[in-house]
């Protein structure tokens, strides 16, 4: 008798076709026989999808079958079920889209005959990012499409495609979101589109200079959120350092206006936020090629600045911070204004 309720097993082929005709319900069908047969189709996807997770990750005890899930992968890019999976995300319950975003973010990894299928799929297909990055703006689906979103950031010509698209704009105001779940899913995805792809973010950071840097500045450094104050400049710092970011970073350490931000940060209250200020700031002092105007501005304020960080100090001690901390110190003291015709730039700080 229990081998007759068994749960039918399925090919990787027979999982992915049945998984379209499950979509296919949810999406075309008139609303009223939706809702007849919702807790019906929706409990069959389940299964399908948990199958399907199964494959790809093995269930526990039996590790996955590489044959099946190179099948497996080749049939979901097949016919464009990736994208009926996407656009059926939002109708389906919270489990389903769990199991679903699980088996997709296997299958950007899956290598068939030495090959990525899902990245020569979304070269095909990146019209499906604007489907996934503007999900962004419904924040009952934000974070599971967010998620696979940075899944398919994964492979290069997706994260160039966004890059170089109207989303990164709209990534800076989808970060300052007032519900901030949503808002931390699209700050992981900025963050991931930085990071991931070395050369393509330097030839990006490189062409975009001017807007991206003013939005980052008065978005993001200067918003009115702690957090996002706090991530901003922790990430800036790390995308500074970034050995292929290097012609960009001393452009960004030679700017007067960036130089000034950074200052009246150091005014701000909490201790977290000046210590993250500092990391940045440093890059500015250390320069060996300062513009005249940042060195007239770290000479003006020279006072102020040496009091400043003379008494600033961090609860825990540390001593690469106190070794950075002597050096910009030194620095500062030591500055001069090389060309005396240059007239002394006034920035003031109330440190």
């Amino acid at each position: 008798m229990k081998g007759l309720f068994k749960q039918k097993s399925y090919t990787p082929s027979e999982l992915v076709q049945h998984m379209r005709d499950i979509l296919v319900f949810f999406v075309d069908t008139t609303k009223e026989a939706r809702e007849r047969k919702r807790e019906e189709k929706m409990s069959e996807l389940n299964k399908l999808l948990l199958q399907m997770r199964t494959v790809l990750y093995g269930d526990g005890q039996k590790e996955p079958n590489s044959e099946a899930c190179a099948q497996l992968t080749q049939h979901f890019f097949k016919d464009d079920s990736f994208r009926s999976l996407v656009l059926g995300l939002p109708k389906l319950d919270l489990g389903a889209r769990r199991n679903a975003t699980h088996v997709i973010a296997n299958l950007q990894r899956q290598r068939v005959g030495g090959r990525l299928i899902a990245s020569d799929y979304m070269e095909n297909n990146l019209d499906i990012m604007d489907i996934l990055l503007s999900g962004y703006s419904d924040d009952d689906i934000a974070l599971t499409y967010g998620t696979i979103s940075r899944e398919c950031i994964r492979h290069q010509v997706v994260a160039r495609y966004v890059l170089q698209s109207e989303h990164m704009k709209k990534l800076f105001d989808y970060i300052q979101i007032p519900n901030f779940d949503v808002a931390s899913e699209a700050l992981s995805t900025f963050k991931e589109l930085l990071t991931r792809h070395k050369s393509t973010v330097a030839e990006f950071l490189s062409t975009n200079y001017g807007w991206f840097f003013e939005e980052y500045n008065t978005q993001l450094l200067q918003s009115s959120n702690y957090i996002i104050r706090r991530h901003a400049l922790k990430f800036l710092f790390d995308i500074l350092l970034e050995r292929s970011n290097c012609d960009m970073m001393l452009r960004y350490v030679r700017s007067l206006d960036n130089l000034r931000i950074l200052m009246n940060l150091f005014k701000d209250s909490n201790k977290t936020i000046q210590l993250e200020t500092f990391h940045v700031f440093k890059l500015f002092v250390i320069n060996q090629h300062k513009s005249p105007e940042v060195t007239s501005v770290l000479v003006t304020n020279r006072t102020k600045l040496l009091r400043f960080l003379g008494d600033f100090a961090i609860e825990k001690e540390d001593e690469q911070f106190e070794a950075d901390k002597a050096q910009v110190i030194q620095e500062i003291a030591a500055l001069e204004i090389e060309d005396r015709s240059f007239t002394v730039l006034e920035c003031e700080i109330d440190c």
